[in-house]
């Protein structure tokens, strides 16, 4: 399956959901906001949002500092 993530393409396998996208990704347990071709998912679905050929994602993590 190709996707673009962050303007970046990728090629991956075995992944079914958002969830199982950022599981693959390392960013499972990060507070993180997903955009999927152009629309913002509520993270309370993303085990169950459906993860397609040619999708677009923007995924933005938040990092402490100060």
């Amino acid at each position: 399956m190709n996707i673009t993530i962050n303007g970046n393409d990728h090629t991956i396998e075995q992944i079914k959901t958002i969830e199982d996208m950022l599981t693959q990704l390392g960013l499972g347990e990060k507070l993180v906001i997903v955009e999927q071709n152009r629309q913002i998912i509520d993270r309370t679905v993303y085990g169950q949002t459906v993860v397609r050929d040619n999708d677009t994602f923007e995924i933005v993590h938040f990092v402490g500092g100060g």
